[in-house]
């Protein structure tokens, strides 16, 4: 059966630009050789910008997202001299998703729709996932539905049922509308093949609710529906432990070895794994699947490691390196596997078509971020998911979704979107070096303005007497 490739890769970006060359190097490492370039490669990202430009978006995080672009423009080169077109990037606060396809590609982009939610203080995008779901064309008049979601939840090793209730919340939440012209890389705007080109562009997605109802939301906009393929990245923050380390479990932290029997070697932290235990107990992410986990803790590595990769003082290979390698660990976390790739296979009505993963690992660390990278290389059917008979309704979550959505979900996030824009510019005037010169100058203004009159005043006065 003809398939497609996805590649995703998520990652924490540790509010810092990113060096291109560097992440380049090794993107394209969980593709198999010899293979393709993947139809479609998606970065889920987090912590993507200091949190003015992240709040603000726009042109305060276009040279963030740039630098990404970079680097996927000097790895796709090594690839055959394959080139990517980047079709839609999209933000909520500090969660960031991109999407590209490779050239000659675009055009198979029938429609694009986008959703966001904010799970952080107030709602806002500190915490939050953003989702773009498009119909990629596989034949004259057919067509197979794709979602990607890029997510972020609560920190701390104690905050489990928190990162379970974020889960929830972006369920409720995620709800998927058509993608303003704004955020496509092209000026044509797409639409749903369900639209009737005849209406009005212009008419709202959902029906006008009468005053003082909410909005009717249609039952096929949530992040789970009958038809669409669904991948979801991001630092989905489960640890290994509930509550800090020791200096007793310091001294036990992983380190490279090849020997599994080694207590030191990461499988044996692997095995207390939270996200894990949690999706096994139908408590997050639920439905979804993951590979199996066959590389090292992607957080939370230390100052010291990333100082010395600065300097140059080693590598990320030399870190790694079974023999001589370490890896130098913040004392306070436990080492954990944050960044993960999860998704939905496809459904027991399409028989004999299934998700395959074909490559998922860790890539070496950076300098500008605490976490690794994590890539995920996944093929699926070009056939589009049919709507299932009615005795194939029963059960599983494309049709029965854990959470109900959020009826109230438009009004809440434009009202986090308000705190968000209040928050940015707080935080521009108060953090951004731009923001500094630009008080400094107004300030220097002023009192050139204020002597100014002082001396005018001196000058007037002494011309009365």
């Amino acid at each position: 059966m003809p398939t497609l490739t996805a590649y995703v890769l998520t990652y924490n970006c540790g509010r810092r630009l990113t060096v291109p060359h560097k992440l380049a190097s090794h993107l394209f490492s969980a593709l198999p050789s010899p293979s393709p370039p993947p139809e479609i490669l998606v970065f889920c990202l987090q912590e993507v910008a200091p949190i003015a430009y992240s709040f603000l978006g726009g042109s305060y995080l276009l040279p963030y997202l740039e630098r990404f672009t970079e680097a996927v423009d000097i790895a796709a080169s090594k690839l055959d001299g394959a080139a990517y077109v980047n079709d839609i990037n999209r933000n909520v606060g500090m969660t960031a998703i991109m999407v590209f396809t490779l050239c000659g590609q675009a055009n198979r982009l029938k429609w694009i729709q986008t959703a966001e939610v904010g799970v952080g203080l107030w709602e806002m995008g500190n915490k939050g996932a953003v989702g773009v779901r498009m119909g990629y064309a596989t034949g004259q008049s057919t067509s197979v539905e794709i979602t990607f979601v890029a997510a972020h939840l609560a920190p701390m090793e104690w905050a489990c049922e928190r990162r379970n209730q974020d889960w929830g919340n972006i369920v409720r939440g995620l709800v998927f509308e058509p993608a303003s012209n704004s955020y496509l890389s092209e000026s044509e705007s797409r639409r749903h093949p369900d639209d009737d080109p005849d209406d009005d562009e212009t008419a709202p997605l959902f029906p006008s609710a009468k005053d003082g109802e909410a909005d009717p939301v249609p039952a096929k906009t949530g992040i789970y529906t009958p038809t669409t393929h669904l991948f979801l990245g991001g630092d989905l923050n489960y640890r290994t432990a509930s509550t800090p380390p020791s200096r007793i479990d310091q001294s036990r932290f992983p380190q490279p070895c090849e020997d599994e029997s080694s207590p030191r070697h990461y499988w044996h932290l692997l095995s207390s794994d939270q996200l894990t235990a949690e999706m096994r107990a139908g408590r997050t992410c639920h439905g979804l699947k993951e590979a199996p986990v066959d590389f090292p803790p992607t957080y939370k590595y230390s100052n010291l490691a990333r100082s010395r990769l600065k300097t140059g003082e080693t590598t990320a290979e030399e870190m790694d390196d079974e023999e001589k390698g370490r890896w130098e660990w913040a004392m306070y976390r436990w080492p954990s596997w944050c960044d993960r790739v999860l998704y939905l296979d496809a459904p027991p009505w399409m028989k004999a078509a299934r998700v395959q993963v074909k490559g998922y690992k860790a890539l070496p660390l950076m300098a500008s971020s605490d976490h690794r990278p994590v890539v995920c290389c996944l093929s699926f059917p070009t056939d589009a998911i049919p709507e299932p008979t009615a005795a194939e309704q029963k059960g599983g979550v494309r049709y029965k979704p854990p959470f109900a959505l959020n009826p109230h979900w438009k009004q809440k996030r434009n009202a986090a979107r308000r705190l968000e824009v209040v928050v940015g510019i707080a935080a521009y005037l108060t953090t951004t070096r731009e923001a500094r010169w630009i008080i400094l100058f107004f300030t220097l203004f002023l009192i050139t303005l204020g002597l100014g009159v002082l001396m005018w005043g001196i000058i007037t006065g002494s011309n009365c007497c």
